[in-house]
This record gives C-alpha cells, sequence and structure tokens, in this order.
C-alpha cells in the first residue's frame, strides 16, 4: 500500500511561519516604527515650539488645584496624631482597600510615612 501524501507546502508558508515563530520583524513592521516615530518627533517639535516646555498633563494639574489620592492619604496621615489606622484612612477617604494599600506603600518607600505597628501609620 502506498501511503497519500497531503497537501504539499509551499515555501511562502514556510517562510512565513518561521517569521512568525522567531518574531523576526518584516518590512511592515518597519515601516509602522517608523511612522510612529515620525509622528512622535512632530508632537516633539509642536511642543517645543509653543515654548512652555511642559506637558498638557503637567499643566492641567497645577491650574486644576485638584490633590491626588496619594496627596489625600498622606494628609489624613499628618492630621491624626496618634497615627492613622487602616480604617481611619479609608472612612476619611472613601477609598477602596486596594487602592489604599497601593498609596501605603508607596508613601512608606518614599518615606514620608512611617509604620507605627501593624494598621498604624504616621508622617515623618
Amino acid at each position: 500500500m502506498t501511503r497519500k501524501k497531503g497537501k504539499p507546502i509551499s515555501f511562502d508558508a514556510m517562510v512565513k511561519f518561521f517569521l512568525q515563530h522567531y518574531k523576526i520583524p518584516t518590512k511592515k513592521d518597519f515601516d509602522r516604527i517608523e511612522k510612529r516615530i515620525t509622528q512622535l518627533e512632530k508632537l516633539i517639535r509642536s511642543t517645543a515650539a509653543s515654548g512652555t516646555g511642559r506637558t498638557a498633563a503637567a499643566s492641567s494639574r497645577s491650574t486644576r488645584g485638584a490633590a491626588t489620592a496619594m496627596d489625600t492619604v498622606y494628609n489624613v496621615i499628618k492630621r491624626s496624631r496618634n497615627g492613622a489606622s487602616f480604617k481611619h484612612i479609608q472612612t476619611k477617604t472613601g477609598f477602596d482597600d486596594k487602592k489604599i494599600r497601593n498609596i501605603i506603600f508607596r508613601l512608606n518607600k518614599l518615606e514620608k510615612i512611617k509604620r507605627q505597628s501593624r494598621g498604624i501609620y504616621t508622617a515623618i
């Protein structure tokens, strides 16, 4: 009995498989990157031409005067005399657990607060 041969694999299909499997960039990928770089260069030139040198987010934040979530939590901790508990921070700010935990972690890393004991935080 002879074996029935399947569909022959084309050379183009084989090349395409290797390009995708080994993540080799193609001319199309380079063209996309070049287009994106050109757009970014235009954006940089336009902001440099305006003369401010500040981004839109930085300028709008300063003009609004709104406090960030990190500032809010830090102010709650700073106002408490004997240290603020996690529950106290949560009731004053209204933030959920995860958000407060992340903010406390960042404030501790920046050395703006100190952990007195488990769940009690004081400003430095």
